[in-house]
């Protein structure tokens, strides 16, 4: 029984993946750039509800990040950005604190868009948190809210940390 859990853990994994690429390219006016909305960025919040879950936001930014137009140090910086707000989130016990998380995380994109489109670091903090603050915030918290008082999704999620706090 235990390894039927993980394996559908690591298939929960691959589908937040595909999901996150989908939605990064399928939105990539809005997606990339200094001034951003990447919609994708609401599945961080599947770190909250299981840290497996995570590795998934991560290897899908990795491979969104594969067709940015800021090239490598996009793939570099931005997928670290993502791992540092998904790891921040696995240690998080309030979900609208863990929200919060890929906004400040993303300071390392802000500073990566400084060095690469010669703008003010502080133009670009405010530009990135407020895409962050708009998607994952107020759109993802009521999301995901609902998702993690739902007894029926949250039983075929089979979550590995308690989110009824």
């Amino acid at each position: 029984m235990q390894s039927r859990s993980i394996t559908k853990r690591i298939a929960v994994s691959g589908v937040i993946a595909a999901l996150y690429v989908a939605l990064t390219l399928g939105l990539a006016p809005i997606s990339y750039e200094a001034v951003q909305f990447r919609v994708s960025e609401i599945l961080n919040l599947m770190a909250f509800i299981d840290p497996v879950y995570g590795i998934g936001v991560v290897l899908g930014c990795f491979i969104a990040n594969l067709f940015s137009p800021f090239g490598l140090p996009d793939i570099i910086f931005g997928t670290l950005a993502t791992a540092v707000a998904v790891f921040a989130i696995t240690r998080t016990k309030n979900l609208f604190v863990a929200s919060l998380w890929p906004m400040f995380a993303n300071v390392i994109v802000a500073i990566e868009l400084t060095y690469i489109l010669h703008t003010p670091i502080w133009y670009n903090i405010i530009t990135v948190w407020i895409g962050e603050f708009v998607v994952v915030t107020c759109v993802g918290f009521p999301i995901f809210r609902m998702i993690t008082r739902d007894r029926r999704i949250m039983e075929l999620l089979e979550p590995r940390k308690d989110t009824s706090k």
